[in-house]
Parts: C-alpha cells; sequence; structure tokens
C-alpha cells in the first residue's frame, strides 16, 4: 500500500512561485512513475507533470511546460517547482503513484493506483 501527502499549496499573487512536495509512505518507492495532476472548481482532473521510475523522463502537459519543473529524490519526496503563475492556475494539486512497468509515465489519471488528499493552490491577481 503506498500513501501519499502533499504539501506547499497556498496563497500566492499572479507571477510568483510555490514549491509543491509530495511524501510517499512506500518500501519501494524508486518502482513507482509519479506524477502531479490538478482539479480546477467545476473542472475536470488534469494531468500537469509526471516523472519516471529513474527521473530520466518527465512529460509536462502543454500548459505549464517551460514553467514548471518535477523532480524526485531517494528519501521518497516528489517535487513539483511552479513558477509565473497566474489566475488559471488555481486548483486543488494532487500527487499521484503509477504501478505499472512502463518507462513513460501516463498522463492518464485513472491509470494512477494511489493518490493524495490534495493540496490548494490559489493565485491571485
Amino acid at each position: 500500500q503506498v500513501q501519499l501527502v502533499e504539501s506547499g499549496g497556498g496563497l500566492v499573487q499572479a507571477g510568483g512561485s510555490l514549491k509543491l512536495s509530495c511524501a510517499a509512505s512506500v518500501r519501494t518507492f524508486t518502482i513507482y512513475n509519479m506524477a502531479w495532476f490538478r482539479q480546477a472548481p467545476g473542472k475536470e482532473r488534469e494531468f500537469v507533470a509526471a516523472i519516471s521510475r529513474t527521473g530520466g523522463i518527465t512529460p509536462f502537459a502543454d500548459s505549464v511546460k517551460g514553467r514548471w519543473g518535477i523532480s524526485r529524490d531517494y528519501s521518497n519526496m516528489v517535487y513539483l517547482e511552479i513558477n509565473n503563475l497566474n489566475a488559471d492556475d488555481t486548483a486543488i494539486y494532487y500527487c499521484a503513484a503509477e504501478n505499472r512497468a512502463v518507462d513513460t509515465p501516463s498522463r492518464v489519471a485513472s491509470e494512477y493506483d494511489y493518490w493524495g488528499p490534495g493540496t490548494q493552490v490559489t493565485v491571485s491577481s
């Protein structure tokens, strides 16, 4: 079983930055591809970014590509660095773990097996 807990969300002004963290309680963290999704009020959950088990593959959504970064370390942590925020980035951000033997992390929410409760990011204009 995998437990995920996000942190680092908050209220930030447009143009600002945040670093979100996800702590995974699992013995074999390196077997999981990890991802961040977000869900804004009244909208579907959407893919933001992912990182492969080795950290070598990092797909991003087009809306954040070039602005944001994702990383992981050997202490069972995954990070999402979100920069140059705008009002459209207001959402609950979720960390997810994918337990499939594939090199490239999925962009599809239903293919992720474990989810955290989410952390709220609110961008004020």
